[in-house]
Order: C-alpha cells, then sequence, then structure tokens
C-alpha cells in the first residue's frame, strides 16, 4: 500500500500532508508532519498541484483557503473537530453583536481550529504557538477569543486587556486535570511535564513547559532533559520518540486520544488519490475574509 500511495502521489504531482497526532503509518509516509497551519503554509509553497490533507476537516479547509489553485483532497469527510463544530456563523454573528456598540465592533480572535465560515467573520486567527502575541498586538482593550475557552484563558494571563471567552473546548484536553497530572509527577518524578494551552488552566498552570505541538517537538529536541510527560494527544508521542530515540516520553492521560485524527487509513489514501475525492473547497466569498484574517496574524 506504501509503494502504491508513493507512485499516486507522483502521478498525481501531489503532496500529503500529516498532522501530528495521525496514527503512526500515515506519519511515516507523508511528505510533511506538523500543526496544521504549518503544513498549509508549507504546502502553499510547493509546486504541487494537489495537496492530501490527513487531519481533521478544518485542516482541509485552511489548505484550500491557502492554496486555492490547488486540489485539496480529505481522505475521511467524517474526520471533524468537536471544538471547531462548537460554534457556527449564526451565533458568533449573535454573540459580536451582543458585545458591540454602536460605534465599535468587538474584534474577533478565531482561534486556526475553526471552520472556514467562521475564520471569514473574525479579525485575525492565531495559533496556540501565537496567541498571546497576536491578541497584545491588537489596539483594543476588549477582544472575543473563539472557540475554544482554555486558550483563552491562558492568553487572558498574559495580557491587560478583558478577554471574552467562547464556551468551546477540546474534548480531549479538556479531560486532563490536576489529579492526572499529580499522578503522572508521582510516577516519573524526573520528568518535565509539557502542557497544551488547550488544556484546563489549573493543568496550564502545573506545566514546567507550555507549548504547541511543534513546540513540545522542538523543546524535546534542545533540552537535556531525558524524560517528559506530554499533556496533549497521544498521537504526538510517536514523532516525539522518533525525533528522540535516547529520551523517554510518557502521556500524562491514556485517555486524551482523538478518534477523529485516527480515522484516515493507508487504504483511504489510496481510495482518495484514485477517484481525486473528497475534495474539500471554500467558495470565495468565505475564502477571501478567511485568508485576510489568517494573513493578518501571519504578518506578525
Amino acid at each position: 500500500m506504501v509503494e502504491k500511495i508513493r507512485a499516486l502521489l507522483k502521478k498525481r504531482n501531489a503532496i500529503l500532508l500529516a498532522h501530528n497526532y495521525q496514527p503512526p503509518e500515515i506519519q511515516d509516509i507523508a511528505d510533511l508532519c506538523g500543526d496544521s497551519l504549518e503544513l498549509s503554509r508549507k504546502a502553499a509553497q510547493t509546486s504541487a498541484e494537489v495537496i492530501v490533507f490527513c487531519g481533521v476537516h478544518f485542516m482541509a479547509e485552511t489548505a484550500s483557503i491557502l492554496s486555492p489553485e490547488k486540489t485539496v483532497l480529505l481522505p475521511r469527510t467524517d474526520a471533524g473537530c468537536p471544538m471547531a463544530d462548537m460554534v457556527t456563523p449564526d451565533k458568533l454573528e449573535n454573540k459580536i453583536r451582543g458585545l458591540s456598540s454602536s460605534k465599535k465592533r468587538v474584534p474577533v480572535v478565531t482561534y486556526v481550529n475553526s471552520s472556514a465560515a467562521v475564520k471569514a467573520l473574525s479579525d485575525i486567527c492565531c495559533t496556540s504557538a501565537n496567541v498571546i502575541s497576536v491578541v497584545n498586538s491588537l489596539e483594543e482593550n476588549e477582544i472575543l477569543m473563539v472557540p475554544d475557552k482554555n486558550l483563552a484563558r491562558y492568553a487572558a494571563m498574559h495580557t491587560d486587556k478583558k478577554v471574552h471567552f467562547w464556551e468551546g473546548f477540546c474534548p480531549y484536553h479538556n479531560l486532563l486535570t490536576t489529579k492526572d497530572v499529580q499522578k503522572a509527577r508521582d510516577t516519573y518524578p524526573d520528568a518535565v511535564f509539557m502542557a497544551h494551552p488547550e488544556c484546563r488552566p489549573e493543568v496550564v498552570q502545573l506545566a514546567d513547559v507550555i507549548a504547541s505541538t511543534s513546540g513540545m517537538l522542538a523543546h524535546a529536541s534542545q533540552s537535556d532533559k531525558k524524560a517528559f510527560i506530554v499533556g496533549t494527544e497521544v498521537g504526538l508521542i510517536y514523532p516525539l520518540k522518533k525525533s528522540n530515540p535516547d529520551k523517554q516520553f510518557y502521556p500524562a492521560s491514556l485517555a486524551m486520544e482523538c478518534r477523529d485524527m485516527k480515522k484516515i487509513r493507508l487504504e483511504d489514501i489510496i481510495n482518495c488519490l484514485e477517484s481525486m475525492t473528497p475534495q474539500v473547497n471554500v467558495p470565495e466569498n468565505i475564502r477571501i475574509p478567511a485568508l485576510k484574517a489568517v494573513e493578518r496574524m501571519v504578518s506578525l
């Protein structure tokens, strides 16, 4: 199957992207692995005519936003993101109206883990790595952050601005409790605890390192420490071990396994490259304002 996938990728002039949470066999055959926005930006700079995104739906949408001239394939259409689904354009518009005055609209900072339609209503996007600098770059003293309340609370700890947050969250990061962290620390007392900012605030406050998935990979590689407790989706353990075979990595909780991130199989990649479906296309009336929000972030 791997040989067949490589042959089909060559035939279609396609690039295969895999998020850091994807199953090991998917990461192993990917041309690029990484965070969602990082992957879309790198793919946009290639001469590939086709992008096969092994991730979830909003990630494929982001690839389409940045590469409208390319064909974007998502091997499984049922690979979604529960957090992204927690905010809809209609509900967001109502929230904006409720927080805005007749003279001034409240600026909206949207996490890239959201739909293209939600990004299109936003002033600027952010990632888990740059959220603090994005929030502090805005002139306004009051902002709305969607959809992740935990990321918003993390940003609020590092700004003087009033941060209104959406009642959304990642079901898997939100599962991690302080008890889980303490249990892991008792078991591995010499390990560094790395937490993703999508975790609950009380969990983030216990962290030795707060970082995105790419940030965790970079920190583990650069650190002279030999053991790490990983406070994010368990799929990241594989690339961490692959990049650092001389170090030990332990999940903060085995319950942090995203089912949507584990749906894509090798045969799904073959099927989508053979049929060139299912395609993810973002309409221009949504793509252009969404791109503006992403580009404003990138310009920082």
